[in-house]
């Protein structure tokens, strides 16, 4: 039996995938480059009308679209969605067909097609004009169909597609999306979305997990290896040894964070007095620390900054837990 000859990196066939791959990514980018130019000039105005018109709808926004337009359609509306604008995709076509009944007057509708000129979309359209709902068209043609009926046009420059033939919808995809993800990030930035409010939206995954609290990792009470001033070191040795982290922290006479001892301060500064030395001698001030409503994902970064695997944990300025690398790791956070 025959079997074909696995392909290399010299090889003529991979040679004319990487070089139709680059050529693909180029035309892209001319289309990028060309829809950040469009946005200096008459498109920016548009654009900034797009975003204000959203930001005062009392409703949501209904983003529409038809065959490769509509997929980018659907996800334009989930991105919007989790950044803090209420949005859903409607299908053009299903529209005609009892889904004009989920637009309402308080709505914004963000059609996207690139030729404007979908008949299947007449009958949205005219619901929206009947309605005085106010649409948004992202097209490239500003005098098409779709583009007199909208409110706003976003009209996106003329491009080649990267098809050869310059038929399937590629660059103009792409900068569909684009405008889209403007579009969410500047209604995002013009409310003050932050990321705790971000992490409402995405409880699940990677994500999910990096947007976790610390307070929900952190491990709390007698877990935690605390010591106060003026403890001897033999002490402080029996508290870190019994609770595992490698490192006690010591608080002071109100309970506030005062320093901690690692293992690489023992490594650092032993010497033949070091058990019956004052941890007060001994342990790093100022140490690394974290709040427990921080993200998960800035304890990873502190971490990582530092070079160190284990943060106190404060509240006030007080000890509450303390959260290892590794439960950072088993959270799925890094």
């Amino acid at each position: 039996m025959a079997h074909s000859k696995p392909l290399t990196a010299t090889s003529p066939g991979t040679e004319q995938s990487v070089q139709s791959a680059l050529r693909t990514l180029e035309v892209g980018s001319q289309g990028i480059a060309a829809l950040a130019s469009a946005l200096q000039g008459p498109l920016g105005a548009a654009f900034a009308a797009a975003v204000e018109l959203i930001r005062k709808a009392r409703g949501r926004v209904i983003v529409t679209g038809l065959g490769k337009s509509g997929h980018v359609a659907r996800k334009v509306a989930a991105t919007l969605a989790s950044t803090g604008t209420p949005a859903f995709f409607v299908h053009a076509a299903e529209a005609s067909h009892g889904d004009l009944g989920m637009i309402t007057p308080d709505d914004v509708i963000l059609a996207l097609s690139w030729s404007g000129e979908q008949p299947e979309m007449k009958n949205l359209v005219n619901y929206s004009a009947r309605f005085a709902i106010p649409m948004i068209a992202a097209t490239s043609n500003a005098e098409s169909s779709l583009g007199a009926a909208a409110r706003i046009v976003l009209e996106l420059p003329k491009v080649r597609e990267a098809c050869p033939h310059n038929l399937a919808p590629t660059t103009s995809t792409l900068m569909q999306a684009a405008i889209g993800d403007a579009l969410a990030i500047a209604l995002l930035e013009s409310r003050g979305f932050t990321a705790l409010q971000f992490a409402n939206f995405h409880p699940g995954g990677k994500l999910g997990a990096m947007l976790k609290h610390t307070s929900d990792l952190m491990h709390t009470g007698d877990a935690v290896p605390l010591k106060p001033l003026g403890t001897i070191m033999s002490d402080a040795l029996v508290e870190m040894s019994a609770k595992g982290f490698g490192c006690v922290a010591i608080v002071d006479a109100r309970g506030l964070i005062a320093g901690i001892i690692t293992d690489g301060d023992l490594r650092r500064k032993m010497r033949p007095d070091l058990m019956t030395a004052r941890v007060d001698d001994v342990m790093t001030r100022n140490p690394k620390v974290i709040d427990r409503d921080s993200l998960a994902s800035e304890a990873i970064e502190i971490l990582n900054a530092s070079k160190i695997t284990t943060l106190i944990v404060t509240e006030a300025s007080k000890p509450v837990g303390i959260i290892h690398l590794h439960d950072l790791l088993r959270a799925g956070v890094a």
